[in-house]
């Protein structure tokens, strides 16, 4: 399901994710025609822009909180113009899987693009570059002052929601190295015992600033 006001963009989507072997159930222009083809037909996944018809303000958003609501086995991916950080800890705030945010420029690198699609339908999360740098500039003095300069990048790649080897490769270093890292990453956040999956999903909202 793609939903972009852009006709052109839309278009470039659609050929876009097409390529790339999903299948798109419905392209549309606003947030109300977005609902009402969720409705019709419950996709895997909904590409959404953040600003849409009538007002061009949070429709989007707003929209999509709605659809993980109403239809939680549906995955989330926004797209915005520009970084709207608060958006992203709006979306993950309420789920903590299957979703996603991105801005719009990271479409041109396909490749990228395709992956993180695939890691939020897949129920993981995808944030965008931008947004986790901002993160680390605004927030100084909390529990993530514990971190190394290197638990800090691990932590900025889980937020993007990428994997241990896909933090390795990124890094340059062993996934065991990066293990070691996530583990001490979430005994400095004093986060309690749970499943790894969990504790990763909680580490990341503590570093949003949401939820935790």
């Amino acid at each position: 399901m793609i939903a972009e006001d852009s006709v052109l963009l839309r278009i470039g989507l659609v050929k876009v994710v097409e390529m790339a072997g999903f299948e798109v159930a419905a392209e549309v222009g606003d947030a109300e025609g977005l609902l009402a083809a969720v409705e019709e037909h419950a996709p895997a996944l909904a590409l959404v822009d953040v600003r849409m018809p009538p007002g061009f303000a949070d429709e989007g958003v707003r929209a999509a909180l709605s659809i993980r609501r109403t239809h939680p086995s549906t995955a989330v991916l926004l797209l915005s113009q520009y970084v709207e950080e608060r958006y992203a800890a709006d979306l993950l705030g309420a789920h903590t899987s299957g979703v996603g945010y991105l801005l719009k420029q990271r479409v041109a690198d396909v490749e990228d693009f395709i992956e993180a699609l695939r890691r939020v339908a897949d129920g993981g999360t995808a944030l965008d570059p931008q947004v986790v740098a901002q993160l680390l500039v605004r927030r100084r003095s909390d529990p993530l002052d514990r971190l190394t300069a290197r638990e800090r990048d691990v932590l900025a790649l889980m937020a993007e929601g990428r994997s241990n080897a896909g933090i390795a490769a990124q890094l340059v270093v062993s996934e065991s190295a990066v293990a070691k890292h996530i583990n001490n990453i979430l005994a400095k956040l004093d986060l309690p015992r749970a499943d790894a999956d969990h504790r990763r999903v909680l580490a990341v909202l503590r570093f949003l600033g949401v939820g935790a």
